[in-house]
This record gives C-alpha cells, sequence and structure tokens, in this order.
C-alpha cells in the first residue's frame, strides 16, 4: 500500500483535471480556460514532487530502485503536460480536450509507477 501523501495528492490533482478536461471535450469545441488550467495545474503539481524529491534525496533519503529510471519517469512526465499544452493551443477542436484528459491519466499511472521506483517495490 503506497502512504506517501504526495502519491495521494497528485492522485487528487490528476482525477480534478481528468474531470474538467472530460466535461470540456463533452461540451466544448475547444479546448476552455479551465481544461487548461488542469493540467497547468498537474504541471505545477509535478513540479513541486519533483522540487520535494530533491529535497529528500538531499536529506539522506534514497531511491530504492534505479534513479535513473525514476528521473527519466519525472522529467517525462513533465513534458506530458507543456505537449498537450501545445497541441491545444493549435488544433482548436473539440480533439483538444480529448488530448488534454489523456494527460492525466497518463500521468496518474507513471505517478504510481514512480512511486513504486522511490519505494524499491517491483
Amino acid at each position: 500500500m503506497i502512504t506517501d501523501p504526495f502519491f495521494w495528492i497528485g492522485t487528487a490533482v490528476c482525477a480534478a483535471s481528468l474531470v474538467v478536461c472530460l466535461v470540456a471535450a463533452a461540451t466544448k469545441r475547444y479546448p476552455g480556460d479551465a481544461a487548461i488550467l488542469s493540467v497547468a495545474a498537474v504541471e505545477l503539481f509535478l513540479l513541486v514532487f519533483g522540487i520535494g524529491a530533491i529535497v529528500r534525496q538531499a536529506g539522506g533519503e534514497a531511491v530504492r530502485g534505479e534513479p535513473w529510471e525514476f528521473w527519466g519517469y519525472e522529467l517525462t512526465a513533465l513534458v506530458l503536460p507543456i505537449a498537450a499544452f501545445w497541441w491545444a493551443i493549435l488544433d482548436k477542436s473539440r480533439w483538444s480536450n480529448v488530448v488534454l484528459a489523456a494527460v492525466p491519466i497518463t500521468l496518474f499511472v507513471m505517478l504510481f509507477r514512480i512511486e513504486q521506483i522511490w519505494n524499491g517495490a517491483y
């Protein structure tokens, strides 16, 4: 069982973003501010998560799995919301909302895997 508060906060942020993006996909023909801002909130969480991981490692808490894998997931996760943002800006269609909705789902799975790597559970 995962007891890390970062994981549960990230799960809540991803779930809220998913709901906002799915509602936007169902009701709008273009990506609205709410959907874009919800994905920006996920990106903000990932930045805070990364800073928290740096602080935890600097304080002596080591990643039990492979550190390169942990940071690879973290850096990849940071890129996905930015890519979806640009997609939404360039493609003003309902599909942009679906792309935005794919981000929190994907990042939840990545966050789960990041937690597994941190705790050494494979």
